[in-house]
């Protein structure tokens, strides 16, 4: 509904100013009229248009509280087109508050709802636009998007599980590092110095750490160069499709972070495939989508294979019992689920325990690391600090 900034005069004669919507101007009249002012002057107000990236990606809470609001919306019995202009206006992020408009524009002008979505694959992917393409189909939008909001409050809650798992050791050895960079560029110089005024034969550990810190302080551009060139290998590497199933093979099969992998990897397939089949996609066009989610190569091949064992009649429990990766739990329960027909349901319940188990084992992972971060940091930075004051317990003990 148009908005107008309007002049008029009341019954008294006093002017009077304000601004207030209606769909002309002549019910504008009416309604002035009504609190007995005559209007005398009325100018449109043309809403601002809201600029933005569409190439931008948005944070995965703005979707999730986007789908459950739109979710909700409709099964308020409100319009999708109503339901998307009343989030347009209230969504925060300006970026994806103009996406959500652009989207109702498209929709108001004939495209569908998940042709709209198309638009911005960086913020709707294919699990959520093929769910969307089902809702719309069956009739069944608002069931959808809540199962939508589910999957995606879930997934989030799995990722940062499994980033806490990596931030704490990571954390403490990049601390370390620059602990020791510190001492090898700023202290130990202080050291040598001191030594050479003693003139003292240095013990052998000493004259190492010296030798490193000499090293450190004429090459530290080379040591930086090489850090970052072998960073842009590696990542180089991890694109080919040779280096990515290299290094997640090597994933799989690390200590303590290969089962965290691989039970993470399990909970947000099994999620992914539950939700899918829920809301009535095919199993194969299932499988496509769930493959490019599992987040690993090697679990990714194992589900193209059996997304074609299924193509040709057979069941899924056994390609994945092939495969090798997936815990026996795991192809027991989707045995058990296809020959019951009850596939979905039993996903689901398989994503609910590796959730749960994901959370258990990130907890033990910390209380299991805690020691070996600090063995290895009395290693490095004790041995360091050790090999300075050798010669000084050394020159204590002659003098003594």
């Amino acid at each position: 509904m148009p908005q107008y900034q309007w002049e008029g005069k009341t019954s008294s004669g006093a002017t009077q100013k304000g601004t207030a919507k209606a769909a002309s101007v002549e019910q504008l009249r009416g309604a002035l009229r009504k609190d007995g002012i005559v209007l005398s002057a009325a100018t449109e107000v043309k809403e601002k248009e809201v600029k933005f990236n569409p190439k931008k990606k948005v944070k995965n809470v703005e979707i999730l509280l986007f789908t459950r609001q739109l979710s909700t919306m409709i099964t308020s019995g409100l319009p999708l087109v109503q339901s998307l202009e009343i989030l347009g206006n209230q969504i925060e992020d300006l970026n994806f508050r103009g996406m959500v408009k652009d989207i109702k524009e498209r929709i108001e002008g004939g495209s569908r709802f998940a042709d709209a979505l198309r638009e911005y694959p960086q913020c709707f992917d294919e699990l959520f636009i093929n769910l969307v393409v089902a809702g719309e189909e069956g009739g069944l939008l608002d069931n959808v998007l809540q199962r939508l909001a589910i999957y995606i409050e879930k997934s989030e809650k799995l990722k940062k599980k499994v980033k806490s798992a990596m931030i704490y050791p990571v954390a403490i050895i990049v601390v370390a590092l620059v602990v020791v960079i510190v001492l090898l560029l700023f202290v130990i110089p202080v050291f040598e110095k001191m030594f050479k005024e003693m003139g003292a034969e240095l013990p052998g550990p000493t004259v190492v750490v010296i030798k490193m810190s000499q090293f450190m302080q004429s090459y530290w551009y080379i040591i930086i160069g090489g850090i970052v060139g072998l960073f842009l290998a590696f990542k180089y590497y991890y694109k080919t499709e040779n280096g990515h199933r290299t290094i997640d093979r090597l994933m799989l099969k690390a200590p303590l972070f290969g089962v965290l992998t691989i039970k993470a990897s399990v909970a947000r397939v099994t999620r992914t495939l539950a939700t899918l089949l829920m809301s009535g996609v095919a199993i194969l066009e299932s499988m496509l989508i769930v493959a490019k989610v599992a987040g690993n190569k090697i679990v990714e091949e194992a589900l193209m294979v059996a997304r074609a064992r299924i193509s040709e009649g057979r069941t899924m429990a056994e390609p994945l019992e092939q495969a090798g990766i997936f815990p026996p739990m795991v192809v027991q329960m989707v045995q058990v689920g296809e020959s019951t027909g009850a596939l979905d349901s039993m996903l689901n319940k398989i994503a609910d325990f590796y959730e749960d188990d994901v959370d258990n084992l990130v907890g033990n992972l910390t209380a299991m690391m805690e020691p070996m971060i600090m063995v290895f940091l009395g290693v490095v930075l004790g041995g360091l600090i050790i090999a300075m004051y050798l010669p000084i317990f050394k020159l204590g003990q002659a003098v003594g």
